[in-house]
């Protein structure tokens, strides 16, 4: 019998049972699916001399991270590889704002736009060299962060104290007007955002903005070479280098609760999966709790604040194998492996406003990820594998860019919303599409099919937004990977920090299962005497 029971080979399920593995438990991970990965997987399904990432694919909170980093995965043949750049958000008169490793190469870029930017990028950097090693503490490790808090809330005293704080808590267009004069480090903060559903208008998305710039500032925008999947290979042979096992196309059915405690997994086909110790669900929230807990084993509250749990904006993803690279208007956008494209804040607003009003946006704000730029094994020499994703609502009511696009998706609709997409590249790389040799379109039904984790495509299991962060993920009075129910443990991006491919859900989770069961000090104390005697040592 295992100790513990993991659901879903998500690189946080994956995760969780290596640290599991490390303290000595012995691990099944089942999955759903087919194969391991969850979000991060890769194939060959555009043109077989092409890889391309299924869905995400670039890895600033990864290379950040201090779970990753200390399970040492390229000891298992992770290797990473950069584009020359990491960002670039090129505008449709030829200006272009570039995120660069190096700050003087970012700072250049703003000056361009207006002189003395350049300056005000400095000094957002010099903020992020005071607190980076508090504020990734805290953010990798379960809320309320006490020790790593205790230390961040010193180093914002000294850094600007609540300067810095009201700072992190504006909106992405406040923010950006206050420290630039021009649009370039205004589009670097907003864009960057909206990787998450944060529009530039809403709290706190100046702060979140501003830490996916410096994150990006300092570890890059990496890729695993040869593809995205190779990071969760890496994860999988080291889990079983420690005895774990894997076992894909096991549906979870039930987390079986006896004795008012988690007991184990009961599959699709019937089968049970006991765990003496502990089950992990790397699982959305909505899936878990009235899904795989029956609502009989929840307090009530719980089932009642699910009813008011936010999911984030759906997905709309278009892969392309490119007979060449992207002709971009601005020359700068070619050395970067991730491009924004959106001409300035104003369309962003308009972006995010329309998903707001349930409506599929005119001009979508697309992430376009060059992937042989960033890794030159994706692709035969002079091509680019590429892709590019949006948001969408995940309930429309209307269409803003009057093709009576009306969220059914059917082939219809997937191919009228690819087509927006192209045209929206083609803004700023006229003859995009002369260069596409195949594309294929991932619209959110597909994406929930691939991964069931992404309810109607949202890529962030629920959303970033304040009212669902920190105390209040995934409902208030959270926070942490305990659950009410005894012995079972959320590992998935539902819980504190947050989406995004770092671990932490995962590794949270797992140590909390091992706080659960170590022994207690006063036992650990006798059993370190009765050894002593054993040995002849002096107590």
């Amino acid at each position: 019998m295992p100790d513990a029971v993991v659901i879903g080979a998500g690189p946080n399920g994956l995760v969780a049972a290596n640290v599991l593995a490390d303290a000595g438990w012995a691990v099944t991970v089942l999955e759903e699916q087919p194969e391991p990965g969850g979000a991060v997987r890769h194939d060959r399904g555009v043109d077989p001399e092409f890889v391309s990432d299924l869905f995400s694919s670039f890895y600033p909170l990864a290379a950040a991270s201090p779970v990753l980093k200390g399970l040492r995965l390229d000891e298992h043949g992770l290797r990473w590889s950069h584009a020359p750049s990491v960002l670039a958000h090129p505008l449709t008169d030829g200006r272009c704002a570039v995120l660069s490793r190096r700050v003087e190469v970012t700072a250049d870029s703003l000056d361009k736009f207006s002189p003395g930017d350049g300056d005000a990028w400095h000094r957002l950097h010099d903020v992020w060299d005071d607190v980076r090693p508090d504020i990734l503490n805290a953010l990798f490790t379960p809320f309320p962060p006490l020790r790593a808090g205790a230390k961040l809330a010193y180093r914002l005293r000294s850094a600007g104290g609540l300067r810095l704080a009201r700072s992190l808590v504006l909106p992405a267009r406040r923010l950006g007007e206050e420290e630039f004069t021009g649009e370039g480090g205004r589009i670097l903060l907003a864009g960057n955002a909206l990787h998450a559903d944060l529009a530039p208008e809403a709290s706190g998305s100046g702060g979140f903005g501003w830490l996916m710039a410096m994150l990006g500032q300092t570890y890059g925008f990496p890729v695993p070479v040869g593809g995205s999947g190779e990071l969760v290979r890496a994860l999988i042979a080291r889990l079983e280098s420690l005895g774990g096992t894997v076992r894909c196309g096991r549906k979870a059915e039930e987390v079986v609760v006896r004795g008012g405690r988690a007991v184990g997994v009961r599959t699709a086909d019937g089968e049970a999966v006991p765990a003496s110790r502990a089950v992990l669900a790397d699982v959305s929230v909505p899936s878990l709790y009235g899904g795989l807990v029956a609502a009989e084993h929840l307090p009530a509250q719980l089932v009642d604040d699910l009813r008011r749990f936010q999911w984030d904006f759906a997905t709309f993803k278009v892969d392309w194998a490119l007979d060449g690279p992207v002709p971009w208007e601005a020359p700068e956008a070619a050395h970067a492996g991730t491009v924004h494209l959106a001409d300035g804040v104003d369309e962003l607003t308009a972006f995010a406003a329309q998903i707001a009003m349930g409506q599929v946006p005119e001009k979508p704000f697309l992430l376009f990820g060059q992937m042989t730029t960033s890794d030159v094994s994706r692709s035969p020499e002079g091509t680019e594998s590429a892709w590019a994703y949006t948001h969408v609502p995940q309930h429309i009511r209307g269409d803003a860019g009057d093709e009576n696009l009306t969220g059914s998706w059917d082939p219809r609709e997937q191919e009228v919303m690819a087509d927006r997409v192209e045209r929206q590249v083609e803004r700023f790389a006229p003859g995009f599409r002369g260069r596409i040799r195949a594309r294929r379109i991932l619209a959110p039904p597909t994406l929930q099919s691939l991964n069931s984790n992404l309810h109607g495509g949202a890529i962030n299991g629920g959303t970033a937004a304040m009212h669902q962060q920190l105390i209040f993920r995934p409902v208030p009075g959270t926070g942490r990977a305990e659950t009410p129910v005894p012995g079972l443990f959320l590992a998935s991006a539902g819980a504190h920090p947050g989406g995004g491919v770092h671990g932490a859900p995962g590794a949270n989770a797992a140590r909390a299962a091992l706080r659960r069961h170590a022994p207690a000090p006063l036992a650990a104390a006798q059993r370190l005497l009765a050894n002593r005697d054993r040995t002849g040592r002096k107590r």
